[in-house]
């Protein structure tokens, strides 16, 4: 059975388990949904936090050590399927820039495959600002994945003082086998 890779995906833990990459301008807050100009979340049950961007670029991360997590090399081996979600959206009164890159590691934590979509940018005089679904499924990689690093965030178009940026949660990394 699958089960989310990812800790604190939502916020519930503040910040814990993530790295810092970039804590631009106000830095990275964690709020309550659905957040001043927002809107509430339909993406899935229990979710009730979302972490929030700044001014200047914010992006944060981990790595997932599949060994660790109880993936016997030989299963990893076999190529199974890596899937990827995560949710993201803007305030309805500030334009914001959303991205992401998940790469699948070797042993040496070198990159075996990279999903790095190009960067989104949402105007709210021309996107209505809902929470938007992106998804990627990794297959067909060859051995030896043994780490995934996930990272994602972005920044408000604005430069306005405070956390008028992407809002990201349920972030999910699975592996399918």
């Amino acid at each position: 059975m699958s089960r989310n890779l990812l800790k604190n995906p939502n916020g519930d833990e503040d910040l814990e388990f993530w790295e810092l990459t970039e804590n631009g301008g106000s830095q990275w807050k964690v709020e309550d949904l659905p957040g001043d100009c927002g809107h509430d979340f339909t993406g899935q049950d229990g979710v009730s936090k979302y972490f929030a961007t700044s001014f200047e670029l914010c992006l944060k991360r981990q790595v997932i050590n599949l060994l660790d997590e109880g993936y016997p090399a030989e299963v990893l081996d076999d190529q199974p399927l890596v899937k990827i979600t995560d949710w993201y959206c803007a305030r309805t009164d500030c334009g914001c820039t959303y991205q992401m890159t998940v790469c699948l590691l070797d042993e040496n934590q070198e990159v075996i495959q990279e999903y790095k979509p190009e960067s989104v940018t949402l105007d709210p005089e021309n996107d209505d600002c809902t929470w938007k679904e992106i998804t990627h499924s990794f297959t067909d990689y060859g051995p030896g994945l043994r780490f995934i690093t996930f990272e994602h965030g972005g920044q408000d178009t604005n430069y306005w003082d405070g956390w008028f940026g992407v809002r990201v949660t349920a972030s999910c990394v699975s592996i399918e086998n």
